[in-house]
């Protein structure tokens, strides 16, 4: 587990899970998915304790997870939500047009959400994000909120897969197919 007392590693313990899911679908050849480690340059090393102390981030990355299931592209960032109300200041805009251009190459883009104080976990397709965000331009405040979500896309654990994503892509999948 992480150790860096830095804001870029809140959630880690959700990666955790979600990498652990990532291990039970590898295993299973059900897909293979890969952290995307965000690029760092180290400034103080100390080297008894091998450990990074202090560094900053060489540029913005893209998203927390790409990769293949059953032959089609994924890519999907992880968020830790602590309310019922999700501010989407916490989706870069950076990540918002990689995952935009990804679906434009066909691939699938989503969000996995983590709302803490309900130990839930949600399945958020890039076309829902996308509605959040284009709302913001009409005015709309810069968040959602819990009970606006699709009770269809909130994942239970199924065998190993503690986040069972796949669940919430067969959905989307389902959904874009008609």
């Amino acid at each position: 587990m992480s150790t860096w007392n830095s804001r870029g590693l809140r959630g880690s313990t959700f990666e955790d899970l979600i990498n652990a899911t990532n291990e039970y679908y590898r295993k299973h050849h059900l897909a293979l998915v890969q952290k995307i480690p965000t690029p760092i340059v180290p400034l103080k090393f100390n080297s008894e304790k091998k450990l990074i102390t202090e560094a900053y981030f060489e540029k913005d990355s893209t998203v927390d997870y790409i990769g293949v299931v059953q032959g089609i592209p994924i890519c999907f960032d992880a968020k830790e939500c602590k309310t019922d109300t999700f501010a989407l200041q916490n989706i870069h805009m950076h990540q918002y047009r990689f995952m935009e251009e990804f679906e434009a190459q066909d691939g699938i883009s989503f969000l996995l959400i983590h709302f803490t104080m309900r130990n839930d976990f949600y399945y958020m397709p890039f076309s829902e994000l996308k509605q959040y965000m284009d709302r913001v331009e009409e005015g709309h405040p810069k968040n959602f909120k819990y009970p606006e979500l699709r009770d269809e896309y909130f994942l239970k654990p199924q065998g190993g897969a503690l986040v069972a994503y796949l669940n919430g892509l067969k959905l989307d999948l389902t959904e874009r197919d008609s």
